[in-house]
């Protein structure tokens, strides 16, 4: 069966591809943080916008708790 890709996950393997090929041999670490570090920070601030500050909303947009929403603002310096 063919995995279907969405339009995120096309984005990210190309932007991906890109910067292990510009470190040329250079070593790297702590990829996975560096990519949720990335992604979470915009997402945030998008789903904020789109909630007009409504962290309620945005929690319940986002799939995760209030608090935990809370915890990532403040983490981002986004409150």
């Amino acid at each position: 069966m063919k995995e279907r890709k969405g339009p995120f996950a096309t984005c990210l393997k190309s932007a991906l591809e890109r910067y292990f090929h510009e470190l040329n041999g250079e070593k790297v670490t702590d990829v996975y943080s560096m990519v949720i570090t990335e992604m979470e920070r915009p997402l945030l601030e998008i789903v904020m916008r789109h909630a007009k500050s409504n962290q309620c909303k945005a929690a319940e947009i986002l799939g995760i708790n209030r608090n935990t929403l809370r915890k990532k603002l403040k983490h981002y310096k986004l409150n």
